[in-house]
């Protein structure tokens, strides 16, 4: 088996993300938000608005300063991508609609859902009409939208209920999402019918997506291409096996690694680490939190439901990737009200050089507070780095 050091498989892991490459220095435009979907593959979805909406930064942490307004509009307004359950919801590229079908016909597992259906049978369907008849909508622009339940944090009204279980079942799709609000069409009046002809079976459909994974991730084990698509290990394991045997994936011994790392045939390995920038607690890089600490031993976890006194770094708390290494983390608010960026808190990794971190993080704290229109830095007096970055 061949074998490679964790020092690559990271490199592997930083070039199949596209942080090897330089941030552009001119415009940057429709070409460059489709490069970075190239790379990175779906791109995660996420309510929490604290800091930024997370879908904006795995373009920033790679693109550097851009127009969010942009942005939006290619992301909704091109037909090159569509919304659907991925790796938790996420935008995907449209050509791949066809490799999730067999999840959106797998029978519905879903209380909300079953409950519905026994106590208002029929009222699913007519939901169904009225996208058809009155799309796009939002639950609010049904006849009988129902309730929400405001005592429990997906306390969806029955409208709510029966829209999403058709988003599940692909026979409607997100439209828009103006003020991050989803709403409902149809799926053959917002993805291209070329798109939704050709059939797969499952299993062909969920090696397509592992290969994806494995694009995406360079090298990885069988347990992190699982997690980027969301294939359980009891599907996926055998899967993986078989694509090994063909030589579609490389079997590799990685330094340190407990498990066979699986090599993309095709993966780019950089003669040295690189890449800087801050990342969302959803970037792609960082999703599968032990293949991150596996390949820079950097012990990741969000805290935003940990009570305030058991956290430990705090409520948003975005990595910071330097020359490559993933050396600190900060804590991050967006002040609006004082057009400011607040860093609530700046820890720094064992055995840094702490003064360069923190100048280096402070120069893309500058720019992040650029890019949301804010007019400077607040640096709390809180984590061993924040002197530093201060």
């Amino acid at each position: 088996m061949r074998r490679i050091t964790n020092d690559q498989a990271r490199r592997y892991a930083l070039a199949a993300q596209g942080f090897t490459r330089s941030r552009p220095a001119g415009r940057i435009d429709a070409r460059h938000f489709r490069r970075t979907v190239n790379d990175i593959w779906m791109v995660q979805l996420d309510s929490v608005n604290v800091f930024s909406r997370t879908h904006y930064m795995p373009f920033f942490s790679r693109l550097g300063d851009y127009d969010r307004s942009a942005l939006d509009d290619w992301l909704w307004g091109s037909g090159e991508l569509f919304e659907y359950w991925g790796h938790e919801a996420s935008l995907i590229p449209v050509e791949d609609h066809r490799l999730w079908r067999w999840l959106m016909d797998r029978p519905l597992r879903w209380n909300r859902y079953h409950q519905l259906e026994e106590n208002e049978p029929g009222y699913i369907d007519s939901v169904r009409e009225q996208v058809r008849g009155f799309g796009p909508l939002t639950a609010s622009d049904l006849k009988d939208p129902g309730q929400r339940d405001g005592t429990q944090m997906w306390g969806w009204s029955k409208g709510k209920v029966a829209l999403e279980a058709l988003f599940a079942n692909g026979e409607i799709t997100t439209a828009h999402r103006p003020n991050f609000q989803r709403i409902y069409d149809l799926t053959e009046r917002v993805i291209d019918p070329v798109h939704l002809g050709h059939e797969m079976g499952k299993e062909e459909a969920q090696k397509g997506l592992i290969l994806k994974a494995a694009r995406a991730m360079g090298v990885a084990t069988a347990e992190d291409l699982g997690d980027y698509p969301r294939i359980t290990m009891p599907e996926a394991r055998p899967l993986i096996a078989e694509l090994a045997a063909a030589g579609s994936l490389v079997e590799v011994d990685v330094e340190g690694w407990a498990k066979p790392g699986y090599l993309d045939p095709e993966a780019k390995l950089p003669r040295q680490s690189s890449g800087t920038a801050l990342l969302s607690p959803f970037d792609n890089l960082v999703w599968c939190r032990p293949r991150t600490e596996r390949l820079w031993d950097f012990h990741y976890r969000i805290e935003i439901y940990v009570p305030e006194p058991k956290r430990i770094y705090g409520y948003y708390v975005l990595p910071f990737l330097l020359d490559g290494d993933l050396v600190a983390r900060v804590d991050l608010k967006t002040d609006r009200k004082a057009n400011r960026l607040l860093v609530k808190g700046s820890f720094g990794e064992p055995g840094i050089d702490q003064v360069r971190v923190g100048q280096e993080l402070m120069r893309e704290l500058q720019i992040v507070a650029g890019w949301l229109d804010l007019a400077e830095v607040e640096v709390r007096d809180n984590g061993d780095l924040s002197g530093y970055v201060r």
